[in-house]
């Protein structure tokens, strides 16, 4: 049976908003079930600080919230999974600025596009990183590392939680910046076994996201925190100076920390996370929670001001990442 023109064009249109009316109505309703919070390191590094809390924080206004540790390729592949998700708000992820610059200009051949495969939901925190070292290495501020290397060339080697990420990032800016030509990268796979290799004396140097634990470690002497990269000192940690007022003034790197959704989640989805993170923040007693794991609780962006933010990141270190001359297949 031949079906006129007009009817099958109006029948194609019904058939058509079908998905997008079933995806309104399940917006109203959301959520009913439990949400899967992805996230991009194994256990022990400052997503999971953060995630934990987060999840825990938020129930009252979104229900149970699971933990999925996905790590993998510098934290992309969690992002790559939640960005081929179905946009429906259950599978959200935990991710960062620094895996956006991951993806947009450090990897030859990018897992996806962040900027439009994710959409941001909520920011939580800013995290910077540290400059550590294990105690058997004789020296006590950053700029008698520096000269340590250089009189050693070739003898140390540094760690990150994996190539690409900002802790990588990081470490190459602190190399450049101080004309260090000899120090090798090892990249592990999230900052657990990094750390544990520091603190068993594998490895001499790490860069590590700042974290309680990495506090605990340093007070109680498992390895010597000789600066931070945050553009100030943190309210936890008022005796550890900055990269800056220890010699380098140009090392200041920092990731942003927040909630992130497939692109085409609908907007009442995107606003119920939304507004159970501005309940959370608001909190004293969470923000607390996040001062003390070294961590800068974000009370007051929105996703449009972390794509400024992101907009204004790759605008800074397109031409830092092509001087150092780090890239990723």
């Amino acid at each position: 049976m031949r079906i006129p023109r007009r009817q099958f064009l109006h029948l194609a249109a019904g058939a058509a908003a079908v998905p997008a009316a079933s995806r309104l109505a399940a917006a109203e309703t959301y959520p009913a079930r439990p949400i899967r919070l992805v996230l991009p390191f194994p256990p022990g590094g400052v997503f999971d600080i953060v995630g934990r809390p987060w999840a825990d924080k938020v129930k009252a206004d979104l229900g149970t919230v699971f933990i999925d540790n996905q790590p993998g390729a510098g934290g992309s592949l969690a992002a790559q999974i939640v960005a081929h998700a179905l946009p429906d708000g259950y599978t959200i992820f935990l991710g960062a600025s620094s895996i956006h610059l991951t993806e947009m200009i450090l990897r030859e051949h990018p897992l996806l596009d962040p900027m439009k495969e994710l959409v941001p939901a909520a920011m939580i925190a800013i995290a910077c990183f540290g400059i550590t070292v294990h105690p058997s290495v004789p020296v006590h501020t950053l700029m008698e590392l520096v000269d340590d290397i250089k009189a050693n060339p070739g003898k140390m080697s540094y760690g990150s939680a994996g190539a690409g990420t900002m802790n990588h990032l990081s470490g190459e800016l602190l190399k450049s910046l101080t004309g260090i030509k000899d120090l090798p990268h090892v990249p592990y796979r999230g900052s657990g076994p990094g750390m544990a290799d520091l603190v068993g004396g594998q490895i001499p140097i790490y860069i590590a996201a700042m974290t309680s634990q990495v506090l605990e470690f340093h007070r109680t002497g498992k390895l010597r925190l000789l600066a931070i990269t945050n553009d100030k000192r943190l309210p936890v940690c008022p005796d550890i100076p900055t990269a800056a007022e220890s010699g380098v003034p140009e090392l200041v790197t920092t990731q942003v920390i927040g909630i992130f959704a497939p692109a085409g989640t609908a907007e009442p989805v995107l606003a119920k996370i939304g507004e159970a993170n501005h309940v959370a923040m608001a909190d004293p007693a969470y923000q607390q929670t996040l001062v003390s794991q070294a961590v800068i609780p974000v009370t007051d962006w929105t996703p449009e001001r972390f794509n400024r933010f992101m907009a204004e990141d790759v605008a800074r270190w397109s031409p830092l990442v092509k001087a150092i001359g780090v890239r990723l297949e």
